[in-house]
């Protein structure tokens, strides 16, 4: 497994490139701005890009996907359905702007050569945010940030939920590489340490 990543975009939202090495499929993760970037790193590595895969609805994770949808059409674009038709102003209204938008939930899979990708649900700084896990690495969008969390005071967020959330990424089993939506990387034990939202997380629902 090999994980690129870039900063794109005017708040420099980390966008991730997943790749399986041995097969050379790939996944972009929350694309949010800057495709012409994203498909030349993608063309640079000679990636075939199976799936653009969205952590949360939210403008600045979205707004390059209808450029990679026109330029890698066989890409599969998945997102959870709670943020798929854009609800909130903040939102990017995907629905409208792609053909084939698939949804994804808890507990569902996708395969990508030999790694599977699986979706944990974890609402709070939108309804329909997910931690994408794979391996022993942690996508986790807008949810859980290196000592912070997302903010909770746009539509459809809410502290209760994203504590809940976070409480339960603080009580997966094991260590994992912390890949956030904005900021540095970090993993999941440094945050179960240093992270007082997720202390408080875990606290609420031991």
């Amino acid at each position: 497994m090999k994980i690129s990543v870039m900063q794109v975009g005017p708040i420099q939202t980390n966008c991730y490139i997943l790749e399986d090495e041995t097969t050379k499929k790939a996944a972009v993760i929350d694309p949010g701005e800057e495709a012409g970037r994203i498909l030349a790193a993608v063309q640079e590595q000679g990636l075939q890009v199976e799936y653009i895969l969205l952590t949360h609805g939210h403008y600045d994770h979205t707004t390059a996907v209808p450029e990679l949808h026109q330029a890698l059409p066989q890409a599969d674009i998945y997102i959870h359905q709670s943020d798929a038709n854009g609800a909130g102003n903040t939102l990017f209204p995907l629905a409208g702007q792609v053909d084939g938008l698939k949804l994804y939930g808890e507990g569902d899979t996708l395969p990508l050569g030999a790694l599977t990708v699986e979706v944990l649900e974890t609402p709070g700084h939108s309804k329909g945010s997910v931690t994408l896990k794979v391996g022993d690495a942690l996508f986790t969008g807008d949810t859980l940030f290196a000592g912070d969390c997302g903010r909770t005071d746009l539509a459809g967020g809410s502290y209760e939920e994203i504590l809940n959330s976070l409480g339960r990424l603080g009580r997966l089993e094991g260590n994992f590489h912390v890949l956030p939506g904005h900021g540095p990387t970090s993993d999941l034990d440094r945050e179960r340490r240093r992270n007082p939202y997720l202390r408080e997380g875990m606290a609420r629902n031991p």
